[in-house]
C-alpha cells in the first residue's frame, strides 16, 4: 500500500523503480512457493505458516527502523514477500485437512471473506497511518498487527497436531458406529484415533490424549 509514497515521495523516484519495488515482493513470493513443497515435507503446516508471520513482522519493525533508502526498500520488499507466501500458500492445505470434501466449498469461502475482511482492516491503517503520522510509523502499527496475529495463530494451533488424533468419546456409547473408524486403542471402547474435523461428532476440537 504505501510502496508508491515510500518510493516516489520519500525517495523522489520514478515510476519504474516502483514497479522493480513491486517486482521485488513478487519475487521473494515466487521464491517462497517454489520451496514450500518440498520444505513441507520436512515441517509442519503450522510451523512453515507461524514462521512467515514472524518473519514478516521481523520485516516491518527492520522497516519502521533502517528503511531509509531504495536498496534497502527492495531487501526488505524481498524478504517480505517470502514470508508473505511462507503464511499464507499452506493454508490450504490446513483448510483441507479442517473440513471433509463436502464442507471444504463453504470453507474455503469464509476464509477467502475473513481474508479479505482483514485487509479491509489493514489496508486503511496502512495508508491512514502513513498519511496522519509517516510511513515509518505505519511500519510499526503493521508489525503489531501482524504480531498480533503469529500469537493469535500460537495459540489457537496446538504445536502437537498430529493427522490421527486420539481422543475420547464418553457421551456415546461403545457400540456407537462412529466409534468403529479409525484405532481403539482402549479397553473402554470409547476412545479411538483418526483425523478429526468439526462435525456432528466432534462440536469442538478434542485434546490429543497422547
Amino acid at each position: 500500500v504505501n510502496t508508491v509514497v515510500l518510493v516516489q515521495s520519500n525517495f523522489g523516484l520514478s515510476q519504474q523503480a516502483t514497479a522493480w519495488a513491486l517486482a521485488a515482493f513478487g519475487g521473494g513470493s515466487m521464491t517462497a512457493a517454489l520451496l514450500l513443497p518440498k520444505t513441507l515435507e520436512r515441517v509442519t503446516d503450522r510451523r512453515a505458516m507461524v514462521s512467515g508471520a514472524v518473519l514478516m513482522t521481523a520485516v516491518l519493525i527492520a522497516g519502521a527502523l533502517f528503511a531509509r533508502s531504495y536498496p534497502v526498500l527492495i531487501g526488505l520488499w524481498i524478504v517480505m514477500g517470502f514470508g508473505y507466501s511462507l503464511t499464507i500458500t499452506p493454508a490450504g492445505r490446513a483448510l483441507r485437512r479442517s473440513s471433509t470434501a463436502a464442507e471444504r466449498p463453504a470453507l474455503f469461502a469464509a476464509q477467502f471473506a475473513l481474508s479479505h475482511a482483514c485487509w479491509l482492516i489493514a489496508y486503511p491503517v496502512a495508508g491512514l497511518v502513513s498519511a496522519e503520522a509517516d510511513p515509518q510509523m505505519a511500519f510499526v502499527v503493521l508489525a503489531g498487527l501482524c504480531g498480533l496475529g503469529a500469537l493469535l495463530a500460537l495459540f489457537v494451533w496446538p504445536a502437537h497436531d498430529p493427522l490421527n488424533l486420539l481422543h475420547d468419546h464418553h457421551d456415546m456409547e461403545p457400540d456407537h458406529a462412529h466409534l468403529s473408524e479409525g484405532m481403539r486403542p482402549d479397553a473402554e471402547g470409547v476412545a479411538h484415533a483418526h483425523p478429526v474435523v468439526i462435525d456432528d461428532n466432534h462440536r469442538r476440537w478434542s485434546k490429543n490424549r497422547v
